[in-house]
């Protein structure tokens, strides 16, 4: 048994909690993502460009599927966090054994679909026959490890709700090592090709997932007692689950359905673009995930800090917050645009694949700094157990917006840059409705009476 020492949120100094909250779930995002990462610069430097292409044509559909359970993950960790920080242990260990059960019927649902739809959904994306083949077979591959995926996101979020967010850390620090030892086994020595980038893959997973459940199962210090005893599906819990977890699935499905529609423009423009866009999507990562990471940290926060009715302090550090993220999405900009072909050539030797990447990066870097009131205020308002208006200005504005853009004005101007522009046009206005909504405060006077059942005091509208 060993003892977890949980990151106390409910007091003290803001700023630095949230930096000791963020910091180690933006390293172990980065381990994470080291996964596909190591798939990529192996597989292109090892392989050739086709492969390439073929393992960067699955994201959007990956990322499509694993967005639905971290939606749902996500709905986990706020109800826990809540449960937190009102006290209530009892709920607390309930929660945890219904949403571990529940990961593992959506991670075996899951399986099924991607091995069943793997193929159909990339000839829909237009992915070029000459690829087709390895990129279907990376998918079916891909897919078998997804219930071990969803365990352990799942029990990441419960970790992290209850203020652990060292040990995720940990385990997918080991978990990527295991990825990269074994991509240059099965690839450069075995010579597997994108099967064996696929395979080292879901080992990894495996790898984290009994990591995880080991330290869920073996840890004192924590609001649970887990046991197989105690395993089964709580229909209240399960329905307040569903309830923040399916919204903030569908946003992400939706969002990934948009950005499968972009891969599709994108494969229209050729093998090198199609490489180039997958290799972008390596680099570009280092920002998603650094304002996810904030994301996630503040819907921790606010969480917390809701349930014990600290509601200033969720305006505060929901504040606190957005400069952070303000201040490291400029400092991300700077980076990628002064370091643009370096960092390409980390990926492909190919002069085409770079020219075009660099242009990419051209666009859409200068437009991060728009989209940070997006995560950050999405973070907040779930936080708190609001997420249908949230859902509804992300839907509307970017997925909606941005399929009309793509099927209107890609067509009139057939350019990748016009493909791009599609990004930074829905997060400027998603971004201005979510400020609006935010600084209306009616929406935690709703959240309160539902958690609470009372009024909500002066200091819950002050915003």
């Amino acid at each position: 048994m060993h003892t977890v020492k949980q990151t106390d949120i409910l007091t003290g100094s803001i700023p630095r909690q949230l930096l000791a909250f963020f910091l180690p779930i933006w390293f172990g995002t980065l381990f994470q993502q080291l996964y596909n990462t190591a798939d990529t610069l192996i597989v292109g430097n090892f392989v050739g460009t086709n492969a390439l292409a073929a393992v960067g044509a699955t994201g959007p559909f990956v990322n499509l599927l694993v967005g639905l359970f971290v939606g749902l993950c996500s709905g986990a960790g706020v109800v826990v966090a809540q449960s937190c920080g009102a006290r209530d242990l009892d709920t607390v260990d309930r929660q945890v054994h219904t949403a571990l059960v529940f990961s593992v019927v959506i991670g075996a649902l899951l399986t099924v679909v991607g091995l069943l739809t793997a193929e159909p959904v990339l000839r829909i994306m237009g992915t070029p026959e000459e690829i087709l083949g390895d990129a279907a077979l990376y998918l079916r591959i891909y897919f078998l490890g997804m219930i071990p995926q969803i365990l352990y996101n799942m029990g990441t979020n419960i970790l992290r709700a209850a203020g652990d967010s060292k040990r995720p850390l940990y385990f997918l620090i080991v978990a990527s090592l295991v990825n990269i030892v074994l991509d240059v086994i099965f690839i450069a020595v075995f010579h597997w090709g994108v099967a064996g980038a696929a395979l080292a893959t879901i080992i990894s997973q495996v790898a984290s997932a009994v990591l995880t459940l080991r330290c869920l199962a073996g840890s004192q210090g924590m609001p649970w007692n887990l046991s197989a005893e105690k395993l089964r599906m709580e229909r209240t819990i399960l329905v307040a689950i569903c309830m923040i977890g399916v919204p903030a699935a569908a946003q992400s499905a939706l969002y990934n359905v948009s950005n499968m529609m972009i891969q599709s423009c994108m494969n229209g423009f050729g093998t090198d673009t199609i490489a180039a866009w997958g290799v972008y999507g390596k680099i570009d990562f280092l920002f998603w995930m650094t304002i996810n990471s904030l994301g996630i940290s503040i819907t921790t926060f606010v969480g917390q800090n809701f349930g014990a009715r600290q509601y200033d302090r969720v305006h505060r550090g929901t504040r606190i917050c957005l400069g952070m993220s303000a201040a490291i999405a400029l400092g991300i900009s700077v980076v990628f645009l002064l370091a643009a072909v370096p960092l390409f050539r980390l990926f492909s030797q190919d002069p085409e694949v770079i020219a075009v990447g660099v242009e990419m990066m051209h666009v859409l870097v200068p437009a991060y700094i728009t989209y940070v009131c997006i995560e950050v205020l999405s973070g907040a308002l779930r936080g708190c157990g609001d997420v249908r208006i949230p859902t509804l200005i992300t839907v509307v504005c970017v997925c909606g917006l941005r399929i009309l853009w793509l099927l209107t004005a890609v067509p009139r101007w057939h350019t990748v840059a016009m493909v791009e522009l599609s990004y930074p046009i829905t997060w400027t206005l998603a971004s201005v409705l979510f400020v609006i909504y935010y600084k209306k405060g009616t929406w935690l006077k709703r959240c309160i009476a539902a958690r609470h059942g009372e009024a909500a005091d002066k200091t819950a509208v002050h915003s």
